[in-house]
């Protein structure tokens, strides 16, 4: 929609002739932006409440920066998901307010004010292994606006440690369960609580894991109800599905 159609519409609207829920509806299904490699959504935002998120796996560099710096001139937060340290390196000296964080291998570029913060979202994971995959969470958590508090190294070989923290447990609006190796925290922790459970299998562990896929069927095959399962290593889609449920959801006091 360019520039003449959009005030052309907003008349409509301070007239009377277009409702304000029509011109939303209008505008939540544009605009694109076609760069030569890349197809830019630029009103997710409206649509699904957060910007498109760049995944730089299998992108140059050029395609990266060139994506970035459009999203970015259009005034919204920007977070790059699996950035290369030679890239993230790159976007930290193209934007100054950028964020970097090389353990969950995420740029954030943050533009204007950080908004008020709504919803909490605790991130637990079962090892420090399982620590990069539980960091992409936390940073995606945040990026959408959501508090952020990090629970590590948990897991069920030592259940004492989780045990001890039932109150942050409670306190949370929606939980991450970053678990390799069986997965079997996502069902102890989904036990404890009434707070809706994301878990996040990762690819942690020895040869009988097969690579996540162990943690992945034991946490579909969870004994506890209500635990939602992502894919492998796949911290943002974890934090983004926390993201969403802790924006909305009203905190029962305990």
């Amino acid at each position: 929609m360019d520039t003449h159609k959009l005030r052309e519409m907003m008349k409509k609207v301070q007239t009377g002739e277009l409702s304000v829920d029509a011109a939303l509806t209008r505008l939540r299904h544009l605009p694109f932006e076609s760069l030569e490699e890349a197809t830019i959504d630029h009103h997710r935002s409206l649509r699904c409440g957060f910007p498109e998120v760049v995944f730089c796996g299998g992108k140059s560099e050029k395609q990266i920066v060139a994506i970035v710096q459009k999203m970015s001139e259009k005034g919204e937060p920007v977070l790059a998901t699996r950035v290369e340290h030679n890239v993230a390196v790159r976007l930290v000296e193209r934007f100054p307010n950028a964020e970097h964080n090389p353990l969950a291998r995420t740029v954030f570029i943050l533009r204007g004010k950080r908004e008020k913060k709504h919803g909490l979202v605790l991130v637990v994971s079962a090892g420090t292994s399982d620590i990069p995959v539980a960091e992409e969470a936390c940073v995606t958590a945040e990026a959408m606006g959501c508090k952020v508090e990090r629970l590590f190294d948990v897991g069920i070989a030592g259940i004492h440690r989780i045990i001890s923290h039932r109150k942050k447990l409670w306190d949370a609006d929606a939980i991450v369960v970053a678990a390799g190796m069986e997965g079997a925290l996502a069902s102890v922790v989904a036990g404890m609580t009434d707070r809706p459970v994301v878990a996040v299998p990762t690819s942690i562990g020895y040869g009988a894991s097969f690579g996540g896929i162990a943690a992945l069927l034991g946490m579909l095959n969870s004994c506890a109800a209500g635990v939602t399962v992502v894919n492998i290593d796949n911290g943002f889609g974890g934090g983004y599905a926390a993201a969403l449920v802790a924006r909305r959801k009203p905190k029962v006091k305990r």
